[in-house]
């Protein structure tokens, strides 16, 4: 197997391993319904982050008052600004 193999399959079970952690880390997420998230609203306790991306976010005309956006593929840059001891809401669609 030459080196282009080597690093073509390295890539592959990397990127395997990342999908799997990030499913599993999914389904271990707390979930908020709809109308709670609407009953909370104004909450001070909570914060709404928007991870939508470029056309899902520029095409929307659906935008929850007073959420954040951030971008996804960057959550570890941004992710340890936001208080831990409050909700935090991330919602995507």
């Amino acid at each position: 197997m030459n080196k282009k193999n080597i690093f073509s399959l390295l890539m592959v079970l990397l990127s395997f391993n990342s999908l799997l952690a990030f499913s599993v880390a999914s389904a271990d997420a707390p979930r908020m319904s709809k109308e709670e998230l609407k009953r909370r609203l104004g909450d001070k306790d909570i914060v709404i982050i928007d991870v939508r991306t470029g056309y899902d976010w520029d095409k929307s005309d659906s935008k929850i008052k007073g959420a954040v956006r951030e971008d996804p593929h960057d959550a570890a840059s941004w992710a340890k600004k936001y208080n831990k001891e409050k909700t935090i809401v991330l919602y995507c669609s």
